[in-house]
C-alpha cells in the first residue's frame, strides 16, 4: 500500500509546472488501474502490515475515493479554461486524495482521527477559495465547527481505549467489548455528523450550495461515506452496548429520512435538492449499520458506494446546466430537453439511479437495507415504504422540471454537451450499473 502513497506524494510537484493538468489525471487514471490489479483475496486482509491494510471495506473506498477525484478534474475543465489558481487546485485535489487513502488505509485509531479530520482542510479550502457566492464562507465555517466539535469527544475516546489497553490497533479492539455508555456516545456521535444523520445535517446542504462542483462531488462521494465508515469499523467494540442503544439512531434516522424526503420537495435550487437527497439516502444506510446484522453491513457499503458515484454524477449535471445558465433554480433550468436533448438521457439514467431503479448499486443495496430493518423490526416497513415511495418522488420532480415546460426566455447564449462531459457521466453511471455483475465481492466478504 505504501507504493501508491509515494506514488501520490511525487504527483505534488507535477502540479506546479504548467500544462500538466491532464497529464496528473491521466497519472491519477494509471495508479487506479494499478490498485483494481491487485489481488484481493475475498475473505482475507492483504498487504497487512502494523500501519497500513487494505481489506475489502477499505479497498472499495480507495477506489472510489481516486475515481472521484479524477472526475472532479474532468468536471473542472472551466478553471483550466480560465487559469483560476489551476496549481493550487490540483495541489489541493492530490493532498485530499493522499489523506483520504490514508483514512482508509491506516489501521491505528489514532492515525484515523488525524487523517479524518485533516481530510476537512482541502474541503474547505474547495469551497472557500473556488466556491460560487459569498455566503461560502459562512458555509465552511458551518462544515468545519459542526465535524470538529463533534470530534473532539471521539479523540478523548481514543485516549481512553490507548490508556485502558496501551493499543490502538484496530484489528485487536474487535477482541474487547466496552460497557461504558459515555465512551460508546463519544465515539457514535463524530461519525453520525458526517454522515450526517438528520437534526445534525444543516452543514450539508449550505456546504454543498456554495461549493464549487469539485468540492460537491468529493462531498457526496466521499466525505459522507468516512462517517459510514467509522461506524462499519468501529461498532465492533460496543456489541452489548449497540443492542440496547442503536434504537435511538434508528429511529432518529427513519424518522429523519422521511421528513427530509418530504422537504425536497419544497426546493427550488437544484443543488440542495440533491444534497436533501443525500441526507435521506444516508438516514437508510445509518439505520442499515445500526441493526448490526449481516445484511445491514453488507447493504450500507453497497449504498455509500452507489450513492457516492450516483450523487457525484448529478452534481455533474447541476454544473453543466449551471455553466450555461449561471443559475441553479428550478425555474430557470426549465425545458431543457429543447436544448440539449442527449443530456436529458443522463439526467435519466442518472435520476432513475438515484430512485433505486435496476441494475443500479443502489437498488441492491436498498433491497440490502431493507432486509436488514425489517429483520430488525417489522415496524420500520412504514419509514422504509415512505422513504422509497418519495425517493421516486422527488427524482421524478426534479426530472420533470427541469427538462419539461417552458424554457426560460432570458436565455441569450447556449450551446450543447461536449463529449467532456458525456465522457464525465458516462464514467459515472457505468461502474455504478456493471459493477452489480461483481456484486459477490461485496457480498460474500463479511
Amino acid at each position: 500500500m505504501m507504493k501508491f502513497l509515494f506514488m501520490m506524494i511525487f504527483m505534488i510537484p507535477m502540479c506546479f509546472k504548467k500544462k500538466m493538468f491532464w497529464m496528473v489525471q491521466m497519472m491519477l487514471f494509471m495508479m487506479m488501474f494499478m490498485i483494481m490489479n491487485l489481488m484481493i483475496n475475498n475473505m482475507n486482509f492483504c498487504n497487512l502490515s502494523y500501519m497500513y491494510s487494505c481489506d475489502m471495506l477499505s479497498y472499495g473506498l480507495i477506489l472510489l475515493s481516486i475515481w472521484i477525484c479524477i472526475l472532479m478534474m474532468m468536471a473542472s475543465e472551466n478553471l483550466l479554461k480560465i487559469s483560476f489558481y489551476l496549481n493550487f487546485f490540483m495541489l489541493n485535489l492530490i493532498l485530499l486524495l493522499i489523506m483520504l487513502y490514508l483514512v482508509f488505509s491506516v489501521m491505528n485509531l489514532f492515525l484515523f482521527y488525524l487523517f479524518f479530520e485533516s481530510s476537512l482542510i482541502p474541503t474547505l479550502m474547495l469551497i472557500m477559495g473556488w466556491g460560487y457566492q459569498p455566503e461560502r464562507i459562512q458555509a465552511s465555517m458551518y462544515l468545519l465547527f459542526y465535524t470538529l466539535f463533534a470530534s473532539l469527544p471521539l479523540l478523548l475516546g481514543i485516549f481512553y481505549i490507548f490508556n485502558e489497553l496501551n493499543c490502538m490497533m484496530i484489528y485487536f479492539l474487535k477482541f474487547y467489548n466496552f460497557e461504558f455508555y459515555m465512551l460508546y456516545y463519544s465515539m457514535i456521535i463524530a461519525f453520525l455528523v458526517k454522515m450526517p444523520m438528520y437534526f445534525l445535517h444543516l452543514w450539508l446542504p449550505k456546504a454543498h450550495v456554495e461549493a464549487p462542483v469539485a468540492g460537491s462531488m468529493i462531498l457526496a462521494g466521499i466525505m459522507l461515506k468516512l462517517g459510514g465508515y467509522g461506524l462499519l469499523r468501529w461498532l465492533n467494540m460496543f456489541q452489548n452496548l449497540g443492542m440496547k442503544l442503536n434504537i435511538i439512531w434508528i429511529t432518529i434516522s427513519l424518522l429523519g429520512g422521511f421528513y427530509i424526503s418530504l422537504q425536497c420537495f419544497c426546493q427550488i435550487d437544484i443543488k440542495s435538492l440533491i444534497a436533501y437527497s443525500s441526507v435521506a439516502h444516508m438516514s437508510m444506510v445509518i439505520g442499515g449499520i445500526m441493526t448490526m446484522n449481516y445484511w445491514g453491513y453488507m447493504g450500507s457499503y453497497i449504498m455509500m458506494i452507489g450513492h457516492g458515484l450516483c450523487s457525484s454524477g448529478m452534481f455533474c449535471l447541476a454544473n453543466i446546466n449551471y455553466e450555461r445558465l449561471h443559475s441553479r433554480s428550478l425555474y430557470i433550468n426549465k425545458g431543457m430537453m429543447n436544448f440539449m436533448p442527449s443530456m436529458s438521457l443522463w439526467w435519466f439514467l442518472l435520476l432513475s439511479s438515484n430512485m433505486a431503479a435496476p441494475p443500479s448499486m443502489n437498488l441492491l443495496g436498498e433491497i440490502s437495507l431493507i432486509n436488514s430493518l425489517l429483520s430488525w423490526s417489522w415496524i420500520s416497513m412504514f419509514m422504509l415504504m415512505l422513504i422509497s415511495f418519495f425517493s421516486v418522488g422527488y427524482s421524478l420532480y426534479l426530472y420533470s422540471f427541469t427538462q419539461h415546460g417552458k424554457y426560460y426566455n432570458g436565455m441569450y447564449s447556449f450551446y450543447m454537451g461536449l463529449s467532456r462531459e458525456y465522457l464525465l457521466l458516462i464514467l459515472h453511471w457505468l461502474p455504478l450499473n456493471l459493477l452489480i455483475l461483481k456484486v459477490d465481492y461485496m457480498m460474500i466478504w463479511f
